[in-house]
């Protein structure tokens, strides 16, 4: 499990990001909340995503997939608007193959929200960011 260096948005501090932790992130020298933007692969992602004590995006992703290329800088957009809300997790399906078969994911890019260990919701394919961020925010506010 890596963890990764992301600067806050507030201050432009560098933070160094676990890729699992209670709670989630923020800043060690303005204490605002940071977006949590991590990846994850076949081995730790059991500890990463499901067993997060935030709600997780999942991001099933290929490097070569040119949708996926144009999903993923709304995605971090979602999660820097978002700091504290949910963690994003990128997952890159030639990279993990058993996750690709665990969630049949037959498309990418393919995102699912997990709450609780749990899929709650989830997305194929490349909606505009207005849509995606709806589908969030929805996906998000249920139970």
């Amino acid at each position: 499990m890596d963890s990764s260096l992301i600067k806050c948005p507030h201050c432009g501090k560098t933070n160094r990001i676990p890729a699992a932790a209670a709670g989630h992130p923020r800043c060690g020298s303005c204490r605002r909340d940071l977006p949590w933007i991590v990846a994850a692969g076949d081995a730790d992602f059991p500890v990463v995503a499901e067993q997060s004590s935030v709600p997780v995006l999942v991001d099933f992703w290929a490097a070569w997939c040119g949708p996926c290329r144009m999903v993923s800088p709304v995605l971090d957009k979602l999660a820097q608007e978002r700091a504290g809300t949910f963690k994003l997790v990128k997952v890159d399906v030639d990279t993990s193959p058993g996750l690709s078969r665990r969630f049949d994911i037959q498309a990418i890019p393919t995102l699912l929200l997990i709450k609780n260990g749990a899929v709650v919701a989830r997305q194929a394919g490349a909606p505009p960011a207005a849509a995606l961020r709806s589908w969030l925010d929805d996906a998000l506010a249920a139970r």
